[in-house]
């Protein structure tokens, strides 16, 4: 499956232009503070809504409380559905134009000491059982892919994080969800409804 790529924040502006499509991904690097991430995530957000709709930024609010998905409206009435994600020194974004919602997660690849609880309860039995055939350096990664699949599919039908269920399982498997291109310490996903 080919990678979402994600248009990179650097000194004011992007390094490559979007192609079109309804849904951009942007992302900013080298960012470990996280006041300072969310504050530039947001502000390659509205930059990024300014070329893709072609309105001045100042007629672009990005809203939502913490803990609340995200959201832009557009000249005070057109709302798109927004997903932003930080881990590390990385922060994404997904916007979509088509006014249908999106999710997106970013996670570093680490060794999670109690990634076997931790998938059985919140990624199902079937992963658990395939993280657990794999070698430890290659399960690290496994798990972080698993991980930012399941986030972004939760976040795109506006759920939060709980423990597995087959009717959990349903609902998110039934979301499309793309890898992103991201530095190889990180996996990241992107999903749609």
């Amino acid at each position: 499956m080919a990678s979402v790529p994600v248009r990179w924040w650097a000194e004011g502006g992007f390094i490559v232009e979007p192609a079109p499509t309804p849904v951009h991904v942007v992302g900013v690097r080298g960012q470990s503070d996280r006041a300072t991430a969310r504050r530039t995530i947001r502000t390659a957000l509205v930059v990024a809504l300014a070329q893709a709709t072609g309105l001045p930024t100042e007629r672009i609010v990005l809203c939502g409380a913490p803990g609340e998905a995200p959201y832009a409206l557009l000249d005070g009435s057109r709302r798109l559905s927004l997903s932003i994600s930080h881990d590390g020194d990385l922060s994404v974004a997904a916007l979509r134009l088509d006014g249908g919602a999106v999710g997106i997660d970013v996670m570093q690849v680490n060794d999670v000491p109690d990634w076997q609880v931790v998938a059985h309860d919140y990624l199902g039995p079937a992963c658990a059982v395939a993280l657990a055939r794999l070698p430890a350096p290659a399960r690290a990664a496994a798990f972080a892919r698993a991980w930012s699949e399941h986030e972004a599919r939760l976040k795109s039908r506006g759920l939060g994080l709980e423990e597995w269920t087959d009717g959990l399982a349903a609902a998110v498997n039934a979301c499309p969800c793309w890898p992103l291109a991201v530095p190889q310490a990180y996996a990241g996903s992107v999903a749609l409804v």
